[in-house]
């Protein structure tokens, strides 16, 4: 819709007018555009060479061919000057769309021109034959982005006429040979009134259509005919289709915070603003947004947010229909980056430019998701029907506190006067929704939004206002819909300054599916889901520790809210966080033990993640190690609990039984190394253990046979494997001769992989070999053990999923075996293979993740870690063990933590001679050789 002004979007049409007063779309050269008109299309220049043509022309396909040519120049020109002119000024949208409907206004008319007068003549001079032509949707409204449809209507009184027909014929036939993407119909006005009467669509393009040129008086009269018999009487039910729809379409493209948003159909997005406008213009017949000031829909606050977030959503769609050069209005993480260079945006504080373009656009959705709300929910309650008479009479009633009172069965506030006399009203009121399970009328949103200054650093202070605020965290249950809502209101960055840098901020990845506001709130989220006992056989642990009872739930979700509220700086988020969740901790009136535990959850809140994703928890000093940063059983129950709700949060399809295994095993192991001290953990007791496990799932086996399996393997193996894998290498071990290679692939449901043992003669490089023939058969690696039996066999467990994170389906295995056996036998060599697999999506390319190799000595009792955290790929961990191998580096296992594009590989090495990897010469030489591995794939992945 236009705004702020009331402009011709398109040539001398004029939106005040009264309806029925019609103007020809080419009377006037406006000067409201992104740059001179003249320089868009110059009408007379373009008539000349058009007249010159057809003077030439011998029959109608040469002057056809002839119009084409000059208006599909003419048009290329226009289009150039309007992108030069967005490019100079990349936040005018509304001169740009305005433009790019006026240059589609001159070269219709142009046509419709040419046709009636040197193709078709009206053969009639006295006016019999009479035909208008109108756009009709976005185009009626005046408002095109580069790529966008040409809707038009042929309106003639009656029956269209031979005449007519030949003119939109030849009409389209010029526009189609320029490619032009036309919709079109050809209607009487009764037509357009039966049709409106039926579908919504048609007549939500009616409530749009323009005069563009042709008979003024034959558009003027649908206007009229369309207001009196059409639109009259009927505003409720248009209110409810567009209201429908609207919920519909939300439905289909997700939340607002989607990472890829859709700016047009998104939630959040034009089309809201779109509908907003149509029921406006339906039910008051507005021309423009400003009339809703006037008629006391908007605020002049209010009509200035509404108008910033159009012009800013605008700008962004025209950009990307430059960009890509076709009519797409979905915002992928490729056309991002592009967006906010073409914008103007700068990496600066630590963050790229396309985070800041995008926490930018994040807000703006927000804004226009608040403004539409409220304007459709006040359309909706001032236009609702009434329910029936019983079901008011039998109703129950809320019982509500005073100075609230229900209207349309939401919470309104009685006394406004009343309401703001004390600040602490503005929190109360989400307290009152919360505990009634009333959503709040806009009106009272409204008074908020409008008095947010009230929030002061006194109220901040105000131990009954912290009260407050830590019940509707704690108390009334769901305090997920109370923090969405005050965060879409700014109550939750007022009362909390320091939550305000994150509201949505975006993190540019393919790991977080949200803005750190909303994961913020998802995460807790996920602890009410736990605490109402809705994940209790998901999450088993975490619900036990809660039925416990003896957990500090305010420490707890004090330090959620906190956990993330130090990103977006160039320092290290869970520091800052840590110090940032002491101040908030101690304001909203913590114990200083409770405090302590806030700043020390936030601190280490990726502690637990870390070591059970990116560290061989088998590994005894892994879990000793995490012993002693933990502490205490208290801290680990809470930690546990942020660290599942956490790992939830980041996105519906991020939490798996995988993590969730790691998680539960990391948790029983430490939890007794801290109720019975760390020397329950030691090997000799771990081994002892598996070997007693061996013996009782192998009953039928023969004692020597047994024996011989028990005393096979190093230390180790029997700590690293869980019982099922021992009994599946004791069979494939069985016998087994030299040349062979023997494979089991079974589902591992409990862990969302497929495992995969391998067992077969040990050589240099094997590790490797087998993870190219993985990666051939498309298996993403989530963990890996390798071990050497005494009598030199290499047994190695690999747990794989599909590309889409699952176990492989059970009748894929047998091929994929046969796959891997070619790959093992050398029949097909993995380098080669995987050269034309091992590339980059379009769409992947933009995103940066700067490589990292650490070496930790430290971590492992006979091992070192190294650590390779980088741009993930799927022939990534086939190039690093390969490397390692040339090195004469022998890998005992392998752990992948996969965070959207970005990957941490952890492998437990020792040199040739079995040691650790002490010397730093040494270490700088094997990184050199990884960075050059990794920089080779990643040229590799870039080519088409």
């Amino acid at each position: 819709m236009t705004l702020p002004q009331e402009p011709s979007a398109a040539p001398g049409s004029d939106p005040s007018a009264p309806l029925g007063t019609v103007e020809p779309a080419h009377a006037d050269i406006p000067d409201d555009l992104i740059c001179p008109a003249t320089a868009i299309f110059d009408r007379a220049d373009i008539s000349r060479m058009l007249d010159i043509a057809a003077k030439e022309a011998r029959d109608e396909t040469e002057l056809r061919s002839a119009a084409v040519s000059i208006l599909s120049d003419a048009r290329k020109g226009g289009f150039a000057a309007i992108e030069a002119g967005l490019r100079a000024e990349p936040f005018a949208a509304r001169p740009a769309i305005r433009a790019y409907s006026w240059l589609t206004d001159c070269v219709v008319t142009s046509v419709f021109d040419l046709v009636l007068s040197h193709i078709h003549p009206p053969p009639d001079p006295t006016g019999s034959e009479r035909l208008s032509l109108l756009a009709v949707g976005g185009y009626g409204r005046g408002e095109m982005a580069p790529q966008s449809d040409i809707d038009l209507l042929f309106l003639t009184p009656r029956k269209i006429t031979p005449w007519a027909e030949s003119v939109i014929e030849s009409m389209l036939y010029i526009l189609w040979d320029m490619r032009l993407k036309v919709g079109h119909a050809s209607r009487t006005v009764k037509d357009c009134l039966n049709l409106g009467r039926d579908d919504y669509t048609i007549r939500t393009a009616l409530l749009e259509h323009r005069y563009i040129t042709g008979d003024a008086a034959l558009a003027a009269r649908l206007s009229q005919r369309l207001r009196k018999e059409l639109f009259n009487g009927t505003e409720r039910d248009f209110i409810e289709a567009k209201l429908a729809e609207r919920e519909t379409r939300h439905a289909k493209q997700g939340q607002r915070y989607v990472v890829e948003p859709n700016v047009k159909e998104g939630k959040g997005g034009l089309r809201d603003l779109q509908s907003l406008f149509w029921i406006a213009k339906y039910i008051h017949d507005v021309r423009n947004a400003r009339d809703l000031v006037r008629l006391k829909v908007f605020s002049e606050d209010e009509f200035r947010t509404f108008d910033t977030a159009e012009t800013f959503l605008w700008a962004v769609r025209c950009h990307m229909h430059l960009i890509t050069g076709r009519p797409n209005d979905q915002l992928t993480f490729d056309l991002q980056v592009q967006v906010a260079d073409r914008m103007g945006y700068v990496d600066k504080g630590g963050r790229r430019a396309v985070e800041h373009f995008m926490q930018d656009y994040y807000r703006q959705a927000t804004r226009v998701g608040d403004l539409t709300r409220i304007f459709l929910t006040k359309l909706e309650a001032a236009h609702a029907k009434a329910e029936p008479l019983l079901e008011r009479l039998f109703k129950r009633r809320r019982k509500l506190k005073p100075g609230y009172l229900q209207v349309h069965g939401r919470l309104a506030i009685e006394d406004e006067k009343a309401f703001l006399s004390d600040p602490l009203n503005l929190l109360r009121l989400f307290e009152e929704a919360l505990r009634t399970g009333m959503l709040i009328h806009p009106d009272a949103m409204r008074l908020v939004t409008a008095n947010l200054d009230m929030i002061d650093d006194a109220m901040r202070a105000d131990r009954e206002a912290n009260r407050i605020f830590l019940d509707l965290l704690l108390k009334h249950g769901n305090p997920e819909r109370a923090l969405r809502r005050m965060n879409e209101l700014g109550v939750l960055a007022a009362f909390i300054p320091e939550f305000e840098p994150i509201v949505a901020m975006m993190q540019f990845n393919m790991y977080h599916a949200y803005t750190v506001d909303e994961h913020t709130i998802q995460v807790i989220s996920n602890f009410n889901a736990i605490e109402q006992g809705e994940l209790d056989e998901e999450l088993p642990v975490s619900a036990d520790i809660l039925k416990r009872k003896r957990l500090n739930r305010k420490v707890l979700m004090v330090a959620m809210l906190c956990h993330d509220i130090g990103k977006g700086r160039d320092v290290d988020h869970s520091i800052l966080g840590a110090q940032i969740a002491r101040r908030v901790a101690a304001r909203l009136g913590l114990k200083p033990k409770e405090v302590d535990t806030v700043e020390w959850l936030v601190r280490y809140h990726l502690l637990m993640s870390d070591m059970a994703q990116k560290r061989d928890i088998a590994d005894p000093r892994t879990v000793r190690d995490f012993a002693k940063a933990v502490g205490s059983v208290a801290r680990l129950d809470l930690l546990l609990l942020l660290t599942v709700c956490d790992i939830r949060g980041v996105g519906p399809k991020t939490w798996n039984n995988w993590k969730a295994v790691l998680l539960r095993a990391l948790y029983r192991q430490t939890r007794l190394a801290l109720e019975e001290g760390i020397e329950a953990l030691s090997r000799e007791v771990r081994g002892t253990e598996a070997k007693k496990n061996l013996r009782a799932a192998l009953p039928d086996w023969d004692a020597n046979d047994l024996k011989r399996e028990t005393n096979r393997h190093y230390d180790p193996y029997w700590q690293g494997l869980h019982v099922t894998a021992h009994v599946v290498f004791a069979r494939l071990l069985k016998n087994i001769q030299d040349d062979e290679i023997r494979i089991d692939l079974h589902p591992d449901e409990d862990r969302d992989a497929t495992r995969a043992c391998f067992a077969m003669a040990d050589h240099p490089g094997i590790f490797s070999r087998m993870c190219g023939a993985l990666a051939l058969v498309g298996a993403n690696i989530v963990d890996a053990r390798t071990f050497t039996t005494k009598d030199g066999y290499a047994t190695a467990a690999f747990w794989i999923q599909d590309s889409a994170g699952h176990p492989f389906e059970a009748s894929k295995l047998k091929r994929l075996e046969g796959m891997i056996h070619k790959t093992l036998k050398g029949e097909i060599i993995a380098a080669d293979a995987m050269a034309d697999r091992d590339k980059f999506k379009t769409r992947e390319k933009a995103f940066r993740v700067p490589t990292s190799i650490t070496f930790d000595n430290d971590g492992s009792e006979i091992y070192t870690i190294i650590e390779v955290d980088t741009r993930d790929r799927p022939g990534l961990l086939f190039d690093l063990t390969r490397t390692m191998a040339n090195a004469n580096i022998y890998i005992a296992s392998a752990v992948i933590a996969t965070y959207g594009e970005q990957v941490v590989d952890s492998f437990y090495v020792k040199d040739m001679f079995g040691l650790k990897l002490h010397s730093e010469t040494k270490q700088k030489a094997l990184e050199k050789r990884l960075r050059a591995a990794i920089q080779t794939g990643v040229e590799r992945a870039r080519q088409p």
